[in-house]
């Protein structure tokens, strides 16, 4: 029952897909970071279902590609696009480290956010509408979206906290960290399995791409803010799914030449 329960936290609070109010508790808190990249298979699915519909009513031009750019903000409720814009105005800043935790905090959205934003579904709709959506590539793109949550979680169990208040202090505080660290691990070695055995060099080019700006993130994380946040977790996982998307389109063309 527990374990339904916690994939029910999960969902309720990192996707806009209706759930059985639960109540959030010690034991339904300990493992939602676990089930955080659960949230990304039920992404994967629905542009599966998105790519086959396209297929059988024949639609072309952006419209595919639209979907593929779209269906997940409407499935998270754009709440890592939050954490990206937010974070994108307090890099934008250049200052203090102190500066850039009060720009996090401010619920006002500046202009490079706004700027940042329109770049970001710039790109990404462009590199939906040069991805040739294959079956291992489909499959590919949806194991990336699990695997970006099961790193953003791992960061937020193991990263060192900018702060002792907001919501990847609360959920790093509630969970059991050793073993919700080990349980992502596995499914980080899992996705990635996946994706050299259904993709080989593409699946090889997104699990480079994601381990980079991995790297990148707690680099960034440390020197700029003076540890994590929750809000750099949504920066993390929406530069994590652009960049493997690009890594994936990439590749594609490559072998294809």
């Amino acid at each position: 029952m527990n374990f339904f329960r916690t994939i029910a936290v999960a969902f309720s609070m990192f996707s806009a897909v209706p759930m059985p109010r639960v109540e959030w508790d010690q034991n339904t808190m300990r493992y939602v970071l676990a089930a955080f990249p659960l949230v990304g298979a039920a992404e994967g699915l629905a542009l599966w279902g998105w790519a086959a519909l396209c297929e059988v009513l024949g639609f072309g031009g952006l419209l595919p590609a639209a979907g593929f750019c779209l269906i997940p903000v409407f499935m998270t409720g754009g709440i890592h696009l939050d954490g990206y814009c937010d974070t994108c105005d307090a890099l934008a800043s250049h200052g203090t480290p102190e500066r850039k935790q009060e720009i996090l905090k401010d619920p006002h959205t500046g202009a490079f956010a706004v700027i940042r934003l329109s770049a970001y579904f710039l790109a990404s709709l462009a590199l939906c509408s040069a991805l040739r959506a294959d079956r291992s590539s489909l499959f590919c793109l949806g194991c990336g979206l699990v695997l970006g949550r099961a790193l953003s979680g791992l960061a937020v169990a193991s990263f060192p906290l900018a702060r002792s208040t907001g919501l990847a202090h609360t959920f790093a505080t509630s969970a059991d960290r050793r073993r919700v660290r080990r349980v992502l691990l596995a499914e980080i070695l899992f996705c990635l399995a996946l994706m050299l055995a259904a993709g080989g060099l593409r699946g090889a080019a997104m699990a480079l791409a994601a381990g980079l700006l991995f790297w990148h993130c707690h680099f960034r994380a440390v020197r700029s803010f003076g540890g994590f946040s929750g809000d750099l977790a949504g920066w993390f996982l929406q530069r994590c799914e652009l960049g493997m998307l690009g890594a994936l389109v990439l590749m594609q063309h490559l072998i294809s030449l």
